[in-house]
């Protein structure tokens, strides 16, 4: 029985229904050195599949991961985790400003731009793969005109963030008041100032998004930590003269629930024409997608 030989398949096309042959032609049995017949595995022939060789005594299956598209997110789950997140940010930001007024300037500027940077960098970590916290209708607008965005739905994530703030700006009244116009961002130099500042800050932060958000080359898995160090790096640059809102529910949300609207028109236009410049720059500045394989590698010796 040892030395019997297995007869060999035919050297013809292996075709189906041909005696002899596999049923799935290109599929040879192989021997080995100690005469057991192994037969690959037809997963092989599957691209969408990488599965190794393994023999009939393991018995195990071997790992044949197959990528998918992933289902399409429903629109009111963005919807809900951009409220809930322009809620988180609105509360944070404002309440923080709250506490610095009530308690005369015991969380200085440092502490105000830190619990604005860590509150879009918590935001960014735990829903930016649901709904993509924009945050702003700065940037909603400007993902849009990037055709990052669809534009059908520009109406409905601002009319969020809008109620977002609204909400939170309301209920830290409740919790703070009369301390709420501290909430509030109004400029302490002239409008022709505080316009070019909240152009200047937004055009930062936006270029930052853009690059993190839309480039496959920048460190996206860090992008919540890059957007909120660049809020903070904005608030401590503009903090003293405007506010540093870059974000028009960031303003109008506390005017409403204070009354007060001293100078709203330059935060409601100025975030708003800055995003977009800084939107359109970093795209004039964006390498190619195929520009890796045109530049030189670099020299390993000198």
């Amino acid at each position: 029985m040892d030395n019997e030989e297995i007869p060999a398949v035919p050297s013809t096309p292996a075709t189906p229904g041909t005696p002899g042959a596999p049923l799935f032609g290109g599929f040879n049995s192989q021997r080995s050195g100690n005469g057991v017949v192994k037969k690959p595995s037809f997963l092989k022939n599957f691209k969408c599949f990488s599965v190794k060789e393994w023999t009939l005594e393991d018995g195990a299956f071997p790992a044949a991961p197959c990528s998918l598209p992933a289902p399409p997110i429903p629109l009111a789950k963005k919807v809900g985790a951009e409220f809930i997140g322009t809620f988180i940010l609105m509360f944070a930001g404002i309440g923080t400003a709250i506490v610095n007024q009530k308690t005369h300037g015991s969380e200085t500027l440092i502490g105000c731009a830190a619990a604005n940077g860590l509150a879009v960098m918590i935001i960014i970590f735990s829903t930016g793969h649901i709904s993509g916290a924009h945050l702003n209708p700065a940037v909603t607008v400007s993902f849009a005109a990037l055709k990052h965005f669809p534009w059908k739905n520009v109406p409905v994530y601002i009319g969020t963030q809008v109620l977002a703030s609204v909400s939170a700006a309301f209920a830290l009244k409740m919790v703070f008041d009369p301390f709420m116009g501290g909430g509030v961002t109004v400029p302490s130099v002239g409008y022709g100032q505080a316009f070019a500042i909240e152009f200047i800050v937004s055009f930062i932060l936006m270029f930052v998004v853009t690059a993190v958000s839309t480039d496959t080359r920048a460190m996206g898995d860090l992008a919540g930590i890059a957007v909120g160090a660049t809020v903070m790096l904005n608030i401590l640059i503009a903090g003293e003269a405007t506010g540093s809102s870059m974000n028009p529910v960031r303003t109008l949300g506390p005017a409403i629930a204070a009354k007060n609207y001293k100078g709203v028109w330059v935060y409601l236009i100025a975030p708003v024409i800055g995003t977009l410049c800084g939107a359109g720059a970093y795209t004039l500045v964006k390498l190619p997608q195929d520009s890796d394989a045109l530049q030189p590698k670099p020299s390993l010796g000198t």
